[in-house]
Parts: structure tokens; sequence; C-alpha cells
């Protein structure tokens, strides 16, 4: 990565995580990093590599393995005047701090009217051959809790704009950043405060024959398959939620308005899975708009396996989800 003054170039999705922590460090004095091996290692995937030798071990600090732990203290850090940001060292980890999440960071607003300002960053899903217990997405499981907030980047700019709306954010925020896309991903960079809030879907192609609804990891993959589809003559539109809670439910009934048809994408499991939640909000709400059935691609209701052929076939392939696009535009 190369800063050209408030450009990074060439950035990876990494970096621009990266980028949004030191740049939250420098801005803000209330801001504390706290997980397991953020500092002297630099975290497991080197994310805060860096950032320990220049703003000290005051405010990069390294905790115990202990997930119920460090969520705790950072849910008191918030109460207590502070802005801390926890690194889990997978996302799967998160079921250990479950009760202090669900029963604690999310209820505190609505029991005492106080602001909880964390993030918890929760490196997620597969691709990588780690097996069941570190390849997991469980984000859908999170967008049910009411008092949290979800978010899923799913390009360079927004691994860096989302994190940073997500520290200026008052509520506890669950930030989910896509192991696979550490790396793979790459482009230019800007800069910036925190602009827009949380809770807003992006068009990343528009088009009119189909909309494909997607999120994180698997935005590269719909995109790729927007791509090969619209060279046969139809045209689709990709709709990147961004964030899952605010749940952007206007700008997913705009597009199937537009378009009729909308196959819906991600790597999390089938039932249950954020999918259903906005099958069964069109159904309710666009069923006039609709000219065949919603259709959802996701990971079987199974463990996430190691072995990379059988990993290959459990995550949603471009060729599976070019298959259900083609299923739907005949349809």
């Amino acid at each position: 990565m190369r800063i050209v003054g408030t450009v990074a170039a060439d950035a990876t999705y990494l970096e621009a995580i990266r980028a949004a922590l030191g740049d939250e460090l420098e801005a803000d004095p209330r801001l504390v990093l706290l997980g397991e091996d953020i500092g002297v290692l630099g975290g497991a995937f080197r994310v805060t590599a860096g950032l320990l030798e220049r703003f000290g071990e005051e405010r990069v600090i390294d905790t115990p393995i202990a997930e119920a732990a460090l969520v705790g203290a950072g849910i008191g850090m918030a109460v207590r005047g502070l802005r801390p940001v926890v690194e889990l060292q997978f996302a799967d980890f998160i079921s250990c701090a479950y009760d202090q999440l669900v029963t604690e960071a999310a209820k505190l607003h609505y029991r005492f009217g106080i602001a909880v300002p964390m993030v918890v960053r929760c490196p997620s899903g597969g691709g990588l051959g780690a097996g069941p217990f570190h390849s997991q997405n469980p984000e859908g499981v999170f967008a049910h809790i009411p008092g949290l907030k979800v978010v899923c980047p799913g390009t360079v700019q927004d691994a860096y704009d989302l994190l940073r709306a997500s520290v200026a954010d008052p509520n506890p925020v669950l930030f989910f950043e896509h192991k696979a896309l550490y790396r793979s991903l790459r482009s230019d960079l800007l800069r910036r405060p925190a602009g827009e809030p949380l809770g807003r879907a992006a068009v990343r192609r528009p088009g009119s024959a189909l909309t494909i609804v997607t999120y994180g990891g698997m935005l590269p993959r719909c995109l790729e398959v927007a791509e090969r589809v619209s060279g046969a003559g139809d045209q689709l539109e990709v709709l990147d939620l961004r964030t899952l809670v605010p749940l952007d439910m206007e700008a997913v009934k705009a597009s199937v308005a537009k378009t009729g048809r909308v196959v819906i994408v991600h790597e999390d499991t089938l039932s249950s899975g954020l999918g259903a939640e906005i099958a069964a909000r069109l159904s309710a709400e666009s069923f006039f708009d609709l000219d065949a059935p919603v259709s959802r691609v996701a990971a079987p209701d199974a463990p996430a396996p190691a072995a990379a052929p059988l990993e290959e076939a459990y995550i949603p392939s471009v060729e599976r989800i070019e298959e259900a696009v083609w299923q739907t535009l005949r349809a």
C-alpha cells in the first residue's frame, strides 16, 4: 500500500481495516484496542501489525485467551467513556461471549438509557481450509438480537468506511470481516472520516433482468456471475447489503420492483439465514413485483469441512450462483 495524500494506492482489504484503526486511534484518544495477540504479534492475521509501536500498550492491549472476559471488559470500558474495539481471533469464538453481548451489551441502552459504543471485530468465513471451528459465518444469529448492529463489508473501501462508521456509532456493533478477502481484494482507498451512517445498501452493478442480493465474502463471486450472465444478454443488478442490522429493505424492494426476479446469496447456512428473512419480507411486501419465486443460495445446514474439495462444494460457488440465476431467469 502506497500513501498519496488521503489516498492509499493498491490497498488490500486487510490494510484498509488497519488504516481505519490507525486513523481512529489518531483521531480519538478514547479509542482502545484489545484482543488476543493483537499487540506484539499484530493479531492472528496481522491486521493490527505496527499499531502497538505507534500507539503504545495502553491503547493496544494484549489480553488472555478469554473471549467472555475481553468482551465483558470492552462493555465496561464503553459504559465508562472509552470507545473499545475488541478483536476476536476467529468469529467462531464469539459463542464464548454470547451472554456478554446478548444479555448485557444489547440490553443496556434499553434498560438504562446508556450508550455502549463498542465494536467487536470478527474474522469470519471459509475458503482457507480451516475446518468447522474456524470457518463459521455466525452473523445471522446476531442479526436476530435487538440492540446489536451487524456489519459485513465486501469491498476494500467499505472495510475502511464501515469500520470508521461502526466506531462512531453509539451502539454495540459486530463487524464481520471475511478472512478470504483479507489479501485477495485490492483497490485504491480513500482515507476519510466517518460519513454516512450504517444501514445503507449499495448497487454494485445496475441491471434490469434480475437482482442478486448479497454481502461480505460472496460479493466478488456475485459480481463475477453478473459479468458472465450479462455477457449473454441478461443485465443483472448486484445489491450489496453492507449491513445486516440496520437492514436496508427499501433498497432491496426498489431493486426487485425494477427487475422482478431475485436471488439471495450468502455464505451462512441456509436455514434461518438472512436470506430467509429477506424472502419472507419480499413475499409479504413485494409480492406483486415478483415475476418468479425468490431463490436462495447458501451453505448447507452442516459444519464447514476442512478438506479442500469438500469445502469447495460447501461454500456457494460461482457455478452454483450462476445456476440459480439461470433457473430464476427462466422461471
